[in-house]
């Protein structure tokens, strides 16, 4: 990893870079770029373009990628060496102002100065070097970097934890440790008999149960067959894939704007609450008892759909009132985006949930939960890894950052400016926007079609925008946290570009 100067360098001694660089910036924008104060230093003013993307460098690289393995959900070829902050840089030494940062999974930008020394700090090189089998060998300050990174920030009433490497490991242990709550509740604290010990070696009844999982139409919880049985967002996701005959129930299609709609949108909580009681009372008529609900605050790959936090808490007492676990996906939305660490603290529960996972802008996967889903005995929530070190060890140093430099509030004050801006554009070109929603910069906003949608994508990433789609209609907007008033005012200035042409 290169230090964040030289990555800066080499920028910056290009020849008339920021002559090339300004020459993309709106013209709006240019009067106040000079006077706002970037958080990562040397940051470029807006992006610049040197072919059009994608450039004959990346399509020369993905012709060589596409002889090895499929490699058509390639976007672009980045050189991350001179990605810095909020901009990316191509393979072609195109730079963009990256507003999808990853898929949501790169909290503070690109070359972080605080990260690249924590990568250079000597104390550190053991724990890059070694990667242990953490549920057999962990390092010495295991024990310490989990209390003093996760537990930090573990959500309110969930003082266990267990890191994973990937969100979909994340649900998928989550639903193990679920179930297995279940069972030995249901055995009263007894061991399990040698019937369901033989029995479960065949996948057969008592020892593997008919249990079910409910979730929601629109979710994505991952990809591995535990998490497919509950996603439900794309066809191509599951597709020749065997599954699971689980229970889903309808989430709420708002109607927007939210404060012109209030009863239509309360009439729909109300229906996909009373769909979701039953179909627990139905499953547990047939034999195949729901044991837990599993839920995201936003569903965002499923087209960021939201829910309002009365339907969300109502759903919880549901869960509580039937003896149901219940799981609050975080994968997406954990981490500052919305705002909040969590974006379930914003639903104002009584009652906190069971178990909430985590991974992308927690740079680990994993789950907190609470002590009655901690199994009584080892290896049953296990493989060799579980997690990386070296993404908790970053993850300290990341929250240290955020609390520094007062992150939270910067994603809130960034996504109002955002927010107001979208709406206003949708204002305007009506026929194109609509439905613009959002919390904190996780943010989102209809098109027309998704023809409409992916050439609007296209022609943003073609003015030094790099954004992506979710569901259907509906470009997402996923910045880091270090995405500040000025960077939503250079995507919107280009935004309203784009609409006018």
């Amino acid at each position: 990893m290169v230090s964040l100067k030289i990555a800066a360098a080499n920028l910056l001694n290009r020849p008339g870079y920021f002559q090339l660089l300004l020459q993309d910036v709106p013209r709006r924008f240019k009067a106040t770029v000079s006077a706002v104060k970037p958080l990562i230093a040397n940051e470029p003013h807006g992006p610049t373009l040197r072919t059009d993307i994608p450039g004959p460098k990346t399509k020369s690289l993905l012709k060589e990628l596409s002889a090895i393995q499929q490699s058509g959900s390639v976007s672009l070829f980045v050189d991350y060496e001179n990605s810095i902050g909020n901009y990316l840089c191509d393979a072609d030494g195109n730079v963009l102002l990256d507003v999808y940062m990853q898929i949501s999974s790169v909290p503070l930008g690109y070359n972080h100065p605080d990260m690249i020394a924590t990568f250079q700090d000597p104390h550190n090189l053991a724990t890059f070097v070694n990667r242990p089998a953490l549920a057999v060998f962990p390092p010495s300050d295991w024990p310490s970097r989990l209390q003093n990174a996760l537990l930090s920030v573990a959500p309110k009433g969930l003082n266990q934890v267990q890191t994973m490497a990937c969100g979909s490991c994340s649900n998928e242990n989550a639903f193990k440790a679920m179930f297995i709550w279940h069972q030995e509740r249901q055995r009263h604290g007894k061991p399990a008999t040698q019937e369901e010990h033989d029995s479960c070696m065949v996948n057969q009844s008592p020892g593997s149960p008919p249990l079910t999982i409910l979730s929601f139409h629109g979710a994505f919880h991952g990809r591995t067959i535990g998490c497919l049985a509950t996603t439900h967002s794309k066809s191509i996701h599951k597709l020749d894939i065997p599954s699971l005959n689980w229970p889903i129930a309808s989430f709420p299609k708002y109607k927007y704007p939210l404060e012109e709609n209030v009863s239509e949108n309360e009439a729909e909580d109300r229906k996909c609450l009373a769909e979701v009681q039953d179909l627990i009372h139905t499953f547990g008529k047939r034999g195949n008892p729901v044991a837990g609900i599993i839920v995201e605050p936003i569903q965002a790959e499923g087209g960021d759909n939201h829910a309002s936090p009365a339907f969300f808490r109502e759903l919880r007492n549901i869960a509580a009132k039937n003896e149901v676990a219940f799981i609050c996906d975080e994968v997406q939305t954990g981490g500052g985006a919305t705002g909040t660490m969590w974006a379930h603290e914003q639903w104002g529960l009584s009652n906190p949930p069971d178990i909430v996972t985590f991974g992308k802008k927690m740079l680990t996967g994993g789950y907190f939960y609470k002590d009655d889903f901690r199994p009584n005995q080892p290896y049953r929530i296990m493989n060799t890894w579980v997690g990386d070190p070296t993404k908790v060890l970053l993850l300290e140093k990341q929250l240290e950052v955020m609390k520094r430099d007062s992150l939270l509030q910067i994603v809130r004050e960034s996504g109002n400016v955002l927010m107001d801006g979208l709406k206003d554009a949708a204002k305007r070109h009506p026929n194109t926007l609509s439905n613009v929603r959002g919390s904190g910069t996780f943010c989102a906003v209809d098109c027309s079609t998704p023809t409409a949608r992916d050439a609007l994508v296209t022609k943003l990433k073609n003015k030094g925008i790099n954004c992506g789609g979710c569901g259907d209609y509906s470009i997402r907007f996923r910045p880091a946290l270090i995405f500040q008033r000025h960077h939503a005012e250079l995507l919107l200035e280009t935004l309203d570009i784009v609409l006018q042409s």
